[in-house]
């Protein structure tokens, strides 16, 4: 069994974040403008929330990253 985090990036390849965020974008939209079977709107709503996840995964990277870099050179003058 896999987590949350390797099914989605099974799914979704090596999406980088502006490409999964448009996509997402492009989901929502469908979403919205209706007219979709059950079936594929299910299915839309399953790609849009493995999106969601690697999306979310690349922003919590960059934030961890942020939060390294702004306590380096505190950390340094202690």
């Amino acid at each position: 069994m896999t987590d949350d985090g390797t099914a989605a990036a099974a799914a979704t390849g090596t999406l980088g974040y502006e490409q999964a965020r448009d996509e997402l974008i492009e989901v929502v939209r469908r979403l919205e403008a209706g007219g979709t079977s059950l079936e594929d709107s299910l299915a839309l709503w399953e790609r849009g929330e493995e999106l969601a996840k690697v999306c979310r995964h690349w922003l919590e990277g960059a934030r961890a990253r942020l939060d390294a870099a702004l306590a380096g050179p505190a950390e340094d003058e202690a």
